[in-house]
């Protein structure tokens, strides 16, 4: 019904605006609603219910490209810049050896959650092409260690049909917030849970302290030149990233034409991993203060956006043709929760950094703060961090996660 991207873009802000501002209000009412549905799950939902009755139209829509190709990778630099390599180190290494457990048990649970129900149902999760199911799985495995940027990076390297796409959106964030339920629940038992672990948690408290000292953890209010330097940091590394991947790309395409196999041809591939490394390297320089004026706020703009958009390209009736998958969400999901689990016994580390760290992985920086705040609201910065680390992996071992699911689907 509506083919102008204008207005299918005010329609999108129009309805972030008002998720966002109806979870935000006090009343008893809309705090009860966003307990059960997470604001995130509207983000994608809303979007895909006007795609599904046809007022918007995500296939002939420009938005999503626009979108994926400029504001994701600024988005990137922005959640990258302000990772502080010291500020982790003072998390304590079982913070973030936890964490990365996470991370590995994301990276083993989808091949082998894939290969498992695979020898149930071959044929469900078969499919050639853009239809093969482990295309779709593999933007699932960008999403659960970073987020949602890391997950449409995915995509854009492995090319899911937008039917299969829809699909594992909806197993990704079903999946992950019955988990983030389940790590709430424990943060209000966890000092039961640390006596089974045997953990010590007085580090949380002197954790505590080191963060509320950092000075990136004082937001001031940012001037006109500011966000200039803003923009200029974000898409200029975004400029250039598309700059050296014009010539990466085709060389690799002539000269290693078996690198296709490996997505390793795809521009969008090294636009996304150089603006990453941008963020990064930046991360060591002077340009991490642009963090204490938003930098992570704007990337957390654009992020939302690029939610819209793909939640726009959601055919909420292609959900129910393939309810195998969901059988794959959930498996995979309980092997990151084995592996973490099982991490942090052997470390004796506290339920805490359990938490937070599966958390950051599979939720990101849009929901770990909240389960870090469920411990102590002063706590919230941990969850960023670590999800601010997801971030700067989660393309890079997403896209070896993929290729693994590749191997297991062709065999």
């Amino acid at each position: 019904m509506i083919k102008n991207d204008a207005a299918v873009l005010g329609i999108l802000f129009g309805i972030l605006a008002l998720v966002f501002h109806t979870a935000s209000l006090p009343h008893r009412f809309w705090q009860r609603f966003y307990g059960y549905v997470p604001p995130l799950l509207l983000c994608y939902f809303l979007p895909g219910v006007l795609n599904s009755l046809g007022v918007i139209s995500g296939a002939t829509s420009n938005l999503y490209p626009v979108v994926s190709q400029y504001l994701l990778p600024a988005c990137l630099v922005y959640f990258t810049l302000g990772m502080d390599v010291r500020a982790l180190a003072q998390l304590g290494g079982k913070a973030v050896l936890v964490c990365l457990a996470g991370t590995v048990g994301v990276m083993l649970g989808g091949p082998l959650a894939l290969l498992l129900v695979k020898q149930v149902a071959p044929t469900v999760l078969g499919g050639e092409g853009a239809d093969a199911t482990w295309r779709g799985l593999a933007t699932i495995a960008g999403s659960w260690i970073g987020g949602g940027a890391n997950q449409t990076a995915l995509k854009e390297v492995f090319q899911p049909s937008a039917r299969l796409f829809s699909q594992v959106i909806a197993v990704d964030v079903l999946t992950a917030e019955l988990w983030m339920a389940a790590l709430i629940y424990g943060a209000g038992i966890a000092p039961r849970i640390d006596r089974f672990f045997r953990a010590d948690a007085s580090a949380i408290a002197d954790v505590q302290h080191r963060l509320e000292h950092r000075p990136e953890a004082k937001q001031t209010a940012a001037s006109l030149a500011d966000w200039m330097r803003l923009g200029a940091v974000g898409f200029g590394a975004t400029g250039l990233a598309h700059l050296l991947a014009d010539g990466i790309a085709p060389w690799l395409a002539a000269s290693y034409p078996g690198l296709e196999k490996y997505s390793l041809t795809s521009k969008f591939f090294w636009v996304v991993s150089l603006a990453t490394v941008m963020g990064i390297g930046l991360s060591f320089t002077r340009a991490r203060r642009l963090e204490g004026v938003g930098a992570s706020r704007l990337g957390n703009v654009f992020l939302y956006v690029l939610v819209a958009t793909i939640g726009m390209n959601m055919d909420l009736r292609a959900v129910a043709e393939n309810p195998v998958i969901f059988a794959v969400g959930v498996l995979w999901m309980t092997i990151h929760a084995a592996v973490i689990l099982t991490t942090a016994w052997l470390l004796k580390a506290p339920f805490f950094f359990t938490a937070v760290g599966s958390q950051a992985n599979v939720g990101g920086a849009a929901s770990a703060p909240v389960v870090a705040a469920a411990f102590h609201p002063a706590l919230a910065p941990v969850g960023v961090l670590l999800a601010i680390m997801g971030y700067a992996l989660g393309t890079y071992c997403g896209y070896l996660t993929g290729l693994a699911m590749q191997w297991v689907s062709e065999r």
